[in-house]
């Protein structure tokens, strides 16, 4: 099922770019307005998912890099496991391994993960996160691996 990496490569390509466009056109901490609830914001992440450890001095980078690509490494093993009708395991596992490896290269090159989709709900001052495309290929690989797990029989 290594076929569906060329998935991995679209999101790493995407977040990329995406970065890369952030960086370019928006100041750091200032909000644009772009759809209702979601404004451009760029934001760097020192840390893991939701700034943990973003303050600790700079080892979390390498610590949370060896992780990652222990992570990617089991995803690429376990996509070579696949079978040919596991498809949407594959599109989830392929999407987790390109947000993955796009975080990944934006810490071992930078130190930071770069942010810039700001999400909140106005009227109750709630803010849910500022993200990125590889975060959201994250999340939805592994939304699917969940359906997946949860609404399919194992075969043997």
């Amino acid at each position: 099922m290594l076929k569906w990496l060329w998935v991995s490569i679209v999101v790493i390509f995407s977040d990329q770019l995406s970065k890369w466009m952030a960086e370019a056109s928006l100041e750091e901490g200032i909000s644009y307005e772009w759809i209702n609830h979601i404004h451009m914001t760029l934001a760097y992440n020192y840390g893991a998912a939701f700034s943990f450890l973003g303050n600790q001095g700079g080892w979390q980078r390498w610590f949370f890099s060896i992780i990652a690509l222990a992570v990617c490494g089991f995803i690429f093993y376990w996509m070579r496991k696949l079978k040919s009708d596991e498809v949407w395991t594959a599109i989830g596992l392929a999407l987790i391994l390109g947000g993955a490896i796009g975080n990944l290269v934006d810490r071992i090159l930078y130190g930071k993960v770069t942010d810039f989709i700001d999400m909140y709900y106005t009227l109750e001052g709630y803010h849910f996160a500022t993200f990125n495309i590889a975060d959201i290929a994250i999340s939805i690989g592994a939304a699917l691996l969940v359906i997946i797990s949860l609404f399919t029989k194992e075969t043997d």
